[in-house]
Parts: structure tokens; sequence; C-alpha cells
């Protein structure tokens, strides 16, 4: 199941999921308490200056990821490392001129102008015109390794608690939007090295994997040489669908998608529904390159199309390890991966 908090993995295991196939980490910085630690981590100017509010998140996230580990206690825990723009955590521009009109007008307060001035100047200068293809995933993981670091570290502190208490995990780190092997390379060198260095540090032993997030058809296209460096493959099929078709989901649904569906241009939603004629090729693709170099690659799927029947059915048709939906949907998806079973076997 894709579960982003403790009381979502309790939900999803009452449910009968056998593990976290998703957690999305910036759920958890989007909480009101943490958001302004989150803030200055971003609007921070030197490696110096980010190390001090990443030092206060870090416990933090530790928490969060203790409670979904110890949740789903003997099951796999895929978790995903910081993948939105970074300006998504950030007060929108109209907002801030908003508020500086306002302490123009009145003059009540010009040192707090003067810092609302400074933060409008820096959402400015994230501001990105296509921030879905932008500075996101992987790639803030190269530009700001720290934040990928921290995270590594929470997860890790984590899972050595958890061990010492006797509790066995599995985790599973995966890094987003991956797009060249090189990328996954040199990420996956920060994750390996903390989880060694803390295993070496509490004295304890524990299993883990390292592995990505195939959303981009360049990513399926070059799928071997991405697998020389991943323990699994993971589909995120909602942004697989977007970067294959062209598509913005918000803008398509809302405008042109209903007209392709009635003129018949399309049979179903892609959103909804696994387009098998086009990306499951690129699919199909990835995962025949990816297990030609590692015969016992993990492949799985998260996204929406894990909780719909017919995708299940392309999934388990193509030796997928497991699909990942929300939790509410876990019953749907096992009743789907039940019939395609009973399929194959006739």
């Amino acid at each position: 199941a894709n579960a982003d908090y403790p009381r979502d993995a309790d939900q999803a295991r009452k449910f009968g999921a056998e593990g976290i196939g998703l957690c999305r980490t910036e759920h958890m910085f989007m909480e009101s308490e943490r958001l302004p630690l989150v803030q200055e981590m971003i609007l921070a100017t030197s490696d110096e200056e980010r190390a001090e509010p990443l030092a206060r998140l870090l416990p933090i996230q530790q928490e969060d990821f203790y409670g979904i580990l110890k949740a789903m206690a003997g099951l796999p825990v895929t978790i995903r490392l910081l993948d939105p723009p970074l300006h998504e955590f950030l007060p929108k521009a109209e907002e801030l001129l908003v508020e500086i009109t306002r302490l123009k007008v009145t003059g009540e307060n010009p040192e707090l102008l003067a810092q609302k001035e400074d933060l409008l100047r820096q959402v400015r200068a994230l501001h990105e015109f296509n921030p879905m293809l932008g500075h996101r995933g992987c790639r803030l993981g190269i530009s700001f390794p720290d934040i990928y670091e921290m995270q590594a570290k929470a997860i890790f502190n984590a899972v050595s608690q958890l061990v010492r208490e006797g509790v066995t995990v599995y985790p599973e780190v995966m890094i987003p939007l991956v797009g060249a092997a090189k990328e996954l390379e040199l990420l996956r060198e920060i994750v390996v090295r903390v989880a060694e260095e803390t295993k070496v540090r509490d004295n304890v032993d524990f299993e883990y994997k390292v592995g990505t997030m195939i959303e981009l058809p360049r990513a399926c296209l070059v799928a071997d040489q991405i697998a020389e460096h991943a323990d699994f493959f993971s589909f995120g099929t909602n942004d697989l669908t977007q970067t294959t078709f062209g598509y913005s989901r918000d803008d398509a649904e809302g405008k042109f998608l209903p007209l392709y569906i009635e003129k018949k241009i399309l049979s179903e939603n892609p959103f909804a529904v696994l387009d098998q004629e086009g990306m499951g090729q690129l699919i199909t693709m990835a995962v025949e390159k990816g297990r030609g170099v590692k015969s016992d690659l993990k492949i799985g799927i998260c996204g929406e199309h894990g909780g719909e029947p017919s995708s299940v059915e392309f999934c388990h048709r193509n030796g997928f390890n497991y699909v990942s939906c929300s939790p509410f949907r876990v019953p749907i998806a096992r009743l789907a991966a039940a019939r395609a079973e009973l399929m194959n076997r006739k």
C-alpha cells in the first residue's frame, strides 16, 4: 500500500497489505510545526546555513520513519526521498505581494516588511516555468546532497533503534525521477555510506535495498544501465503517464480528456487505467532490460493504477513482484491479483 504516516500503515495492514510500496516523505514536511524548519532549509544560502535546520529536522523525520517501520514490522517499507520542487514548501508570490502591500500602506512593521520582501525575492528566484519537469526528484538530491543524507540518516537511525528493540524491519530507499544511471549511482553511494556507518556505530546488522522510481520514458529505455545500481524498480505510473503522453494530468482531466474518450481517441482515461498499448510497451521493455542485468531485480508499481484490476493483471503478466495503491484500494488490488493468477493457471 501507499502510506505516509503510521496510521496509514496500520490501516493498510488491516486491509491485508503485505508492505508499504510508497511512503512519501514530503507530506511529513508539510505539517505546520515543521514547515518553518523546511523553509529555513530551503532559503539557506550556504551548506553551513542549511546544516542547522537539517539537524533539527533529522530527529523529527526519524520519529516518522520509526512509526511507519514499526507498524509494518516484518514487511518491506519503501521510503521515497524528497521529490517535489522546493517552491512547493514556500508561500505563494501572490500572497506575499498582498502582505507586502499591506505592510507598506500601514507602515506598522518595517522589519517584517524587509523580511517579506527578501522572502519574495527568493520565492521568485525558485520559480520554475514547468516545475513537474524541473528541479525536483533526484535532481534535488544531486544539487543538495545534504538533504538526502539527512533523510538517509533518519531512516537508518530508526532502523537501528528498532533492530536493537528486537523488531525485524526491511527498509527500501527509493530515489525518485531518475533518468540517467549516474544519478542513481551518485545518490546510492550516499545512502549506502550512511547505512554502513550506522551499522558500525551502533553495532547492529540489518538488510536494506536501494532502488529507483521509474517515471520517465528515458529511464525505461536505459533500464539496463540503471539496474546496475538498483536493487528494485518501482514504476511511478502517474508521472510516467504524464511524461509518455505529454499530458499535464490536472489540465488534461479538466479540459480535453473527457472529449478524447467521447470521440474514441482514447478508450479510457490513462490516469485511471494503465495504457497497455503505449506506455505498457515502455514498462515491458524496462522490465526485460532490468532483469536482463539482474534476474532477481524486484519490480513493483505505485500510483493509483496499482488498485485498478486490468492494470494489476498487466503487472502480473509482466512478472511484477507487487502492486501498491492507497490503503482503501488494497482489497480491490488483492482480488485483481488473485483473479490474474487464476487466469494465468488456466
